[in-house]
């Protein structure tokens, strides 16, 4: 018999055939910031780079009775300092009507703990400077915003740019 209450939040590690379902909050994501959705191209790529033979990075569903309604995409950079690795949470992203349910504060911390348990120095992630629920959220939870660093980005035309081919 399942004792599992019907309001639990469960975590789990994404498998190929959640490629559509992977998409889909990450269009969710992009409506939530007001961008583009991921072109057809784009998402064979992402299911690609998720749950291909050489998968780029890992992906995690917060399920709230049974249903995804979350998602977070992580991966592994490196720390020459401190001579580790760190964990870089992509996304963390919850359907606005399950925010209520503690779904992203069961994947924030499932990442927290997969970090320290990879012996991971630090564990880093981006926030969007006007989403102030975002902003809370992080500081509630002890995250720290880095005054010191800038974010620099070069996009694809600008790397053509940079190296100049074409």
């Amino acid at each position: 018999m399942d004792n599992t209450p019907q309001n639990a939040v469960i975590v789990r590690k994404g498998a190929p055939e959640d490629g559509e379902l992977l998409c889909h909050l990450i269009s969710a994501l992009a409506d939530y910031e007001k961008l583009p959705r991921p072109t057809p191209e784009a998402a064979q790529r992402l299911v690609r780079d998720a749950y291909g033979p050489d998968p780029r990075f890992d992906t995690w569903f917060g399920e709230y009775r049974g249903v995804a309604v979350g998602y977070a995409i992580s991966f592994y950079t490196y720390s020459t300092f401190l001579a580790l690795p760190t964990f870089y949470l992509e996304d963390l992203f919850i359907l606005p009507e399950y925010r209520a349910m503690k779904v992203g504060k069961s994947l924030f911390l499932h990442c927290a703990r997969a970090a320290y348990e990879q012996g991971c120095g630090r564990m880093e992630w981006q926030v969007l400077h006007w989403n102030e629920p975002a902003l809370r959220f992080y500081d509630h939870l002890g995250g720290k915003p880095m005054a010191e660093w800038l974010p620099y980005r070069a996009t694809r035309d600008e790397l053509v740019s940079m190296l100049n081919v074409a």
